[in-house]
């Protein structure tokens, strides 16, 4: 039997269960990855701060999921959707269930933060919002409001003549009930918080007391309205859909992306939050004025906006934050005096954010900039951070005059606004900007230098998994290749000219690019272990991954699975693939990794007839997810790992680290359900592994010189 074809008939065996049986639903499996978030804010073992981070990032992860996912979900169920999710189910009964699992959430995010507040307090850390303060600090309270509050803000009244106000995407305010003191009438005022003010206002003093703006405002409403009796307060906040879709037929996508920006602040609400205690004709009004067709409305005891906690994690407190980190700067790079070139012809490197520093990344464009051989330079650019140095190396390189190209990718969610900024940059000092496919994300991360040796031109590249953005670099776990190959760089060439020319590339020798061929090759490969499993060859894959959703590649790994290939997926976030039924999935293992930082990168290694881990095995980096959107409607790469130092770096160091790491991990059962591995004899955490033990291909010479990096062992079945 041909491999295609003991691959189908294994296939048609798993499409005979019920989709429910087979997959998990997307939009729930997301939640359970913000649960799994939620609780490393309960996590002990981390500093008090820490923990309030944690918290806020949960709070800021459901944001966007409310303002996304659920937002689509709204919106197909206006429009009257019935197609139906990968486990079945409609849009109508996905959205019931979301928001059965929202007000779960955010319920514990409540009682979370009960605790942390109490334990932060006993710290010297308070918020004081409902609490009596001291007459000195309620005095320079009243001052700070008169000086830096009142002349920012507006109230507004309801009433025929003063219609009610537009309330911005995130937006958060207050209504004041009131009665005239003079002849009692009665008049409801609403006052909208600009996001210029501070979210918390920390009080002077040795001790850190902070309160929140609506607190301040509340307390103050006699100051605001002089005249009137305060009868109470309704403090509520809106999240709109934020979901930009891109027509076809745009004809300038920047002008397009403009409008759209504007638009989306202006999207349909899809969450209404009420503070608890919220005054019964506030209420009534704002259900009424704000037209909630679909959208959620949750009421909250606690505090509501719980992302803007981070700013409270900015207190000046190092004992109660995680012991600070610096990046070590590879010694290849330094053993060839800093010179990124001539480290990268000698051979491939690997670096490994954030323990290895971004600033390999810059430096490689910075002296790409500076030396007279360069002559080109072509750059991808998907997220970069506000302040980018990726973004000053490029346009230093524009003047020195060579030739630039950026191929900006204004469809990057949220980060629109800022590329549209980097993009008029980038054009005004000379750079060719292209924006790509109307309809697909370029999401490739390449950097690709055109430098003149001698008679020759030799091309110098580098592959990401994670975006060009400095900040995010230092708390993304990512991989950045480096080669010198001239497969590599003849294919990254064939790569810019399909995004800046619409040019397919009819073959590549190195590379796989998706959408025209990543599918394929993941299923060769797949179809090859399943092929070597049944001729009773060791078959294994592993694999690492933000997200699997897709029907068809987890079909895939589901029939070699019951081929007796061993698989094994780190899968941070949502996973749809149901591991470990019988007849199903019985060798499919699923864990997920949370902590200090967020695991990224995304890797792929089938073992070719030899256990893993083994030189023989083929390891790939990518950057892509193993989701419909990656395979099908993104510019997205596949770099296979050939060098020797790179394949042990990624396949015995990473690769296994995650697998064997007991204190992050978190294990999928078949209900759906994650355990957090417990407490074992030889406890492993993978991020104080890369903290202390530097990686193999930046070591240079000190690996000959007998300073051996630890050898990682896999235990069998530890998790």
């Amino acid at each position: 039997m041909s491999r295609m074809a003991g691959a189908a008939g294994s296939l048609v065996e798993v499409a005979a269960l019920a989709a429910s049986e087979r997959y998990f639903n997307r939009e729930l499996s997301w939640l359970s990855f913000n649960l799994r978030v939620l609780a490393e804010a309960c996590n002990p073992d981390y500093p008090l701060l820490e923990r309030l981070r944690f918290l806020s990032i949960s709070g800021n992860n459901l944001d966007e999921f409310m303002m996304v996912r659920v937002a689509g979900l709204a919106g197909q169920v206006r429009r009257q959707i019935e197609e139906v999710s990968i486990d079945g189910m409609t849009p109508a009964q996905q959205l019931a269930a979301v928001r059965d699992a929202v007000t779960e959430l955010e319920t514990a995010q409540q009682d979370v933060w009960r605790e942390l507040r109490e334990l932060l307090a006993a710290e010297g850390i308070m918020l004081a919002d409902g609490q009596r303060l001291e007459p000195a600090q309620a005095r320079w309270l009243r001052d700070y409001f008169v000086e830096h509050v009142v002349p920012v803000i507006t109230p507004q009244a309801i009433d025929p003549a003063h219609p009610f106000p537009f309330v911005a995407n995130q937006g958060m305010g207050i209504l004041f009930p009131l009665v005239r003191s003079d002849d009692g009438s009665a008049v409801m005022e609403m006052v909208l918080i600009p996001q210029a003010l501070p979210r918390f206002i920390r009080l002077p003093g040795p001790e850190a007391v902070y309160i929140s703006i609506e607190d301040l405002l509340c307390r103050n409403a006699a100051l605001l309205f002089p005249g009137f009796r305060v009868l109470g307060h309704g403090v509520f906040r809106v999240l709109r859909d934020s979901d930009l879709e891109v027509e076809e037929d745009a004809e300038d996508l920047v002008r397009y992306f403009r409008t759209a920006i504007q638009r989306r602040r202006r999207g349909r609400i899809i969450l209404l939050q009420l503070q608890g205690g919220i005054d019964p004709a506030a209420e009534q009004l704002l259900r009424k004025q704000l037209r909630l067709d679909h959208a959620m409305v949750l009421k909250t005891p606690g505090l509501i906006g719980i992302g803007g906690l981070a700013a409270m994690v900015e207190e000046d407190r190092p004992d109660l934050k995680f012991e600070p980190y610096s990046p070590r700067y590879p010694e290849r790079i330094r053993e060839h005096e800093g010179d990124c070139f001539a480290a990268i012809r000698e051979k491939d490197i690997i670096i490994h954010h954030p323990y290895e520093s971004f600033e390999v990344v810059v430096d490689f464009l910075r002296q790409a900039a500076s030396d007279p051989d360069v002559v080109a330079i072509k750059q991808t650019l998907y997220r970069a951070g506000k302040q980018s140095a990726v973004i000053a190396a490029l346009i230093a390189a524009a003047e020195a005059g060579k030739a630039v190209t950026a191929v900006v990718e204004l469809k990057a969610r949220f980060d629109e606004e800022q590329n549209l900024e980097w993009a008029s940059q980038l054009e005004r000092a000379g750079i060719q900007v292209i924006y790509g496919f109307v309809d697909w994300k370029t999401h490739a991360k390449v950097s690709m230098v055109v430098r003149r040796e001698g008679k020759v031109h030799r091309t110098y590249c580098h592959f990401g998994t994670g975006n060009y953005h400095p900040v995010t670099a230092r708390t993304y776990t990512d991989l950045s290749f480096f080669t010198a190959d001239p497969k590599a760089g003849r294919d990254a060439g064939k790569l810019f000219n399909f995004v800046t020319g619409y040019v397919e590339p009819q073959r590549t020798e190195l590379l796989t690019l998706s959408p025209i061929g990543m599918r394929e090759t993941l299923y060769d490969c797949i179809d090859a272990e399943a092929e070597n499993a049944q001729r009773g060859k060791p078959a294994a894959i592993w694999a690492k991954l933000n997200a699997l959703t897709d029907s068809r590649l987890i079909d895939r790994l589901y029939a070699a699975s019951q081929a007796g290939v061993q698989i094994s997926l780190v899968v941070r976030g949502i996973c749809c693939l149901r591991p470990g039924v019988p007849g199903l999935s019985d060798n499919i293992m699923v864990k997920s990794i949370i902590g200090r930082f967020l695991e990224h990168s995304r890797i792929w290694a089938f073992a070719c007839g030899q256990p893993l881990p083994s030189a023989k095995a083929k390891v790939f980096i990518s950057s892509a997810d193993g989701m419909t959107r990656n395979l099908d409607r993104r510019v997205e790469l596949l770099v296979p790992i050939r060098n020797r130092t790179v394949h042990r770096q990624v396949l015995d160091q990473v690769m296994v680290a995650n697998l064997i790491d007991t204190e992050q991990s978190w294990v999928l059962e078949p209900s759906g359900s994650y355990r957090r591995v417990g407490k074992v004899a030889e406890p492993f955490n993978l991020h104080n592994y890369f903290m202390t033990n530097p990686s193999l291909s930046g070591r240079g010479a000190a690996l000959t010189n007998g300073h051996k990096v630890p050898k990682l062992a896999l235990r069998r079945g530890a998790a």
